[in-house]
C-alpha cells in the first residue's frame, strides 16, 4: 500500500519493524463481546459476503457525463478493486420548481419518470450496454431509488390520491425539509405502493440491475420494503442498501444501511472534539442493537458529505487516511466515493456540472490494496462472514485493533499524533505476516512486536 505521501507529498513516512522493544501487547476486551444482538430476516446474496462498493456520480464523473463516458472507467474501477457500483439516479429531473442556480441541472433526487433514464446521461440502450459490461467484469450495479417523494411533474400526478395533500388539497413538498422540487407520496394507497414496486421490479427485469440504494429509506412505512424485497427476490436475488441508521430496516428487509453514526463521530475524532473511546462506545452500543449478520456501510464521504459538508482534507486533515483505513479494516463494508481515488480536493456541487479532475489518480493505489486486503482476508469480510474488532492498547492519540477469524488475522494501528508513536501488536512467534505502510513487506513475528509508526500515518499487519 502506499503511504500518507501519495496524500500530502511532502511528508516523507517510514515503517520500521522494531525490535529493541519488549513492550506487552494486553488487549482490551473486544468491543462487540456480550452483546446480544438482533437477528435480521434477509438472506444475503452469496456474493456480498465480501463486497466493496463505489458510488457513481455520473453527472461529475466526466466531461460528457454520460453512460458510455463512464462506461471507459469500468475496467479501472474492477482492477480497484470494487464489486458494487451503486449509481446515483439515473432518471429524468423534474422542471417544475426545480432548484434554480446558474447553470442548474436540478437535484438528482426529484424523479419525473421512474421507468425511463435522462437523457443527460443518454439513452436506455447505453445503460444496458453498461450494466451488461459491467457484469461482463465481475461487477453489480445497485440504482439509487428514491421512494419517498416525486417531482412536480412526474407523471404520477395525475393520480393525486397518490400523493400526501394539504388541507386546501394541494400537493407539499416532505414535511420538516426544504425539499420544494419534490412532492410527498402517500404511502397509504395501495395503489401507489404496487406502481412503486413495479417500477422497481422493471429495472431488475428488463436491465438486469442487481438491487437498490434506497433514499430516506426509514421515512418509508418497514412493511412496505418488506414486500418490495420478496417481490424483487421473485425477479432476481437483489442487494438492498437502506440510507438508514436504524437497526428496523435491517432487521426485516435491507442487506445493508448507512453506518451514520459512526461517520459523525469520526469527523468530531479528526477535528479534536472527540477521542477514540467514543468510538469504542459506539460500536458497543451497535453491536446491541444491529443484526449480527446485516452489513453496515462504513465511509468518509459520499455525496452529500462531499457537497455539503467538504473535501476530505477539510473533514479529516492530515490524518484523512487513517480514517480511509479505518473505514475499510474497523467492520462492515467499506464504501469509496466518485473521485476519492484521485484526492477529491473540491466539493462538487450538486445542482450544476461540477466535473471531477481525476488529475494522476493519487490514491488508486491505495484503495487498491485496501480493497484487496478487504476482500482477501476474512476476519474483513462484511456482518456475520467477518470478526469482530478488539482494541489494542496504544498510546494516546493513536487507535490500534485487531480482527481474527479462524486462520485469518488483521491488526491495524493509527497515529494521529504530530510524531512517531510506538504501537505493540500481539503476532503469533514464527508467524510470517505481511506488513502495508509505505511499502508492503514480509514480517516474521517474534511475539514481541512493535511498529514504528510515523505521524499522521497507518500501519495494518495482516496474515494474508
Amino acid at each position: 500500500m502506499n503511504s500518507t505521501t501519495s496524500f500530502l507529498p511532502s511528508r516523507i513516512v517510514s515503517l520500521c519493524i522494531v525490535g529493541l522493544f519488549i513492550l506487552s501487547a494486553a488487549c482490551t476486551q473486544p468491543s462487540t463481546m456480550d452483546a446480544v444482538a438482533p437477528v435480521s430476516k434477509v438472506e444475503h446474496p452469496e456474493w456480498s459476503k465480501n463486497a466493496t462498493i463505489y458510488e457513481v456520480n455520473v453527472r461529475q464523473y466526466t466531461p460528457e457525463g454520460t453512460f458510455n463516458a463512464f462506461s471507459e472507467h469500468l475496467p479501472r474501477l474492477k482492477e480497484m478493486g470494487v464489486d458494487i457500483l451503486w449509481f446515483m439516479p439515473i432518471h429524468p429531473i423534474g422542471k417544475i420548481n426545480r432548484k434554480e442556480t446558474e447553470r442548474s441541472m436540478g437535484s438528482y433526487y426529484s424523479v419525473q419518470d421512474y421507468k425511463a433514464v435522462s437523457s443527460d446521461y443518454g439513452t436506455e440502450e447505453d445503460f444496458r450496454r453498461m450494466v451488461e459490461q459491467a457484469h461482463g467484469l465481475g461487477m453489480k450495479v445497485i440504482l439509487d431509488w428514491v421512494p419517498n417523494h416525486t417531482a412536480w411533474d412526474n407523471p404520477w400526478t395525475e393520480n393525486k390520491e397518490w400523493y400526501v395533500l394539504n388541507e386546501v388539497g394541494d400537493f407539499i413538498p416532505p414535511l420538516g425539509t426544504d425539499w420544494t422540487d419534490v412532492i410527498q407520496l402517500d404511502y397509504t394507497n395501495d395503489e401507489m405502493r404496487a406502481a412503486m414496486i413495479d417500477a422497481m421490479k422493471y429495472w431488475v427485469a428488463e436491465f438486469g440491475v442487481d438491487g437498490y440504494r434506497c433514499d430516506v429509506a426509514g421515512k418509508v412505512p418497514t412493511d412496505f420494503w418488506v414486500r418490495a424485497h420478496a417481490e424483487l427476490d421473485e425477479v432476481k436475488d437483489v442487494f438492498m442498501l437502506a440510507e438508514d441508521g436504524e437497526p428496523e430496516l435491517l432487521i426485516e428487509a435491507f442487506d445493508m444501511n448507512y453506518a451514520w453514526e459512526y461517520a459523525h463521530i469520526i469527523r468530531e475524532i479528526a477535528k479534536g472534539a472527540m477521542t477514540f473511546d467514543r468510538l469504542d462506545s459506539l460500536l458497543a452500543e451497535d453491536a446491541k442493537k444491529f443484526p449480527d449478520n446485516s452489513y453496515r456501510m462504513y465511509f468518509t464521504s459520499n455525496h452529500d458529505e462531499n457537497s455539503w459538508n467538504g473535501t476530505d482534507l477539510e473533514m479529516y486533515g492530515d490524518n484523512f487516511q487513517n480514517f480511509a483505513v479505518l473505514s475499510a479494516t474497523i467492520d462492515g463494508m467499506p464504501l469509496v466515493y466518485s473521485g476519492q481515488e484521485a484526492v477529491l480536493d473540491k466539493q462538487l456541487l450538486f445542482f450544476e456540472k461540477d466535473e471531477i479532475e481525476w488529475k494522476d489518480y493519487a490514491l488508486v493505489d491505495f484503495y487498491t490494496d485496501l480493497l484487496a486486503l478487504n476482500k482477501r482476508n476474512e476476519a474483513l469480510w462484511n456482518g456475520a462472514h467477518g470478526a469482530n474488532p478488539m482494541r489494542i492498547s496504544s498510546p494516546e492519540g493513536t487507535y490500534a485493533y485487531q480482527r481474527n477469524k479462524d486462520d485469518f488475522g488483521v491488526y491495524v494501528g493509527l497515529n494521529n499524533t504530530q510524531m512517531t508513536q510506538e504501537i505493540s501488536f500481539p503476532l503469533e512467534a514464527g508467524t510470517i505476516y505481511k506488513v502495508y505502510g509505505m511499502e508492503t513487506v514480509d514480517y516474521e513475528a517474534t511475539g514481541n512486536d512493535v511498529m514504528s509508526v510515523p505521524a499522521n500515518s497507518w500501519v495494518i499487519v495482516s496474515t494474508h
